[in-house]
């Protein structure tokens, strides 16, 4: 399948920022008695594999998008990650913080797509 770079960098950003996600916060909650090295090590490998799939992300979307609008989309995708991690997986409960941090990143979606 031959993605646009458009799209592909996007969904890229996607699955990166999954592995991303478990690798910064899921020892907080499986490895809490073992020493912080042994959970470093692991998130480790796990961040191998959110490179592997960010570094192409970015070189795609270099090629479509601006460096600012990479960025903010990183971190539209960060958050809509996070949110159902948070909740789901990490038994968080649902915070209306979470609707106002992603309607401010919408308005910086406006200001970094508007030109």
């Amino acid at each position: 399948m031959n993605l646009p770079p458009g799209l592909a960098a996007p969904l890229l950003l996607v699955a990166s920022n999954v592995f991303m996600t478990i690798a910064w916060y899921g020892h907080l909650k499986h490895m809490n008695s073992k020493p912080w090295w042994a959970a470093a090590l692991l998130s480790w490998g796990i961040a191998l594999f959110e490179y592997l799939l960010q570094v192409p992300a970015n070189r795609l979307g270099y090629t479509v998008y601006s460096l600012a609008q990479l960025k903010i989309m990183q971190e539209v995708i960060t958050l809509a990650v996070f949110m159902p991690f948070a909740m789901f997986y990490m038994n968080q409960p649902f915070k209306l913080d979470y609707l106002w941090a992603g309607l401010c990143l919408v308005g910086a979606v406006y200001f970094m797509f508007r030109s």
